[in-house]
């Protein structure tokens, strides 16, 4: 139940613009989900969402954002990663990424040098990468995170 709940809340910052607990409380509630706020409080804590500002000068929820100065400290190297990574999936807490042929380890290697929360270890071979991750909502976040790295490179960002 914990799992599909974060789930559920991953969608709707995903699709709404939550700037409070109550407004995600009664967004939860309308999708069939009754919590506490102490339950809710925990996990945003569990999901580590934050606050961000958002266009109209207020604030909003939001999974943490992985950008291209964070993971690669520069456009060039985050265009490598960006152009080699054909997809990006998970089975439970088990990252799956799918490089150009010869490119894994170099991806990999990149991936390891920088501090990605709960991570437990990588393994590349020529064209894989399998990251670890402490429970299936890291991975989850993780690659909803690198998705956005694909997709915003592909679209000229």
């Amino acid at each position: 139940m914990k799992h599909q709940r974060h789930e559920i809340i991953l969608s709707i910052i995903a699709e709404e613009s939550i700037s409070t607990q109550e407004e995600l409380r009664d967004a939860l509630r309308k999708r069939g989900c009754e919590v506490t706020q102490a339950t809710l409080s925990r996990d945003l804590r569990k999901l580590n969402l934050v606050k961000t500002a958002d266009p109209q000068g207020g604030y909003r929820y939001q999974a943490p954002s992985i950008t291209s100065d964070d993971l690669f400290g520069g456009k060039a190297l985050y265009s490598i990663f960006s152009e080699t990574v054909q997809r990006v999936d998970f089975a439970m807490n088990t990252v799956v990424v799918r490089c150009q042929t010869g490119m894994a380890q170099a991806v990999c290697a990149k991936l390891d040098s920088i501090s990605l929360n709960n991570v437990v270890g990588t393994l590349a071979g020529d064209d894989t990468i399998f990251i670890l991750m402490r429970t299936e909502n890291d991975a989850k976040l993780l690659v909803h995170e690198l998705e956005n790295i694909i997709s915003n490179q592909n679209n000229g960002i």
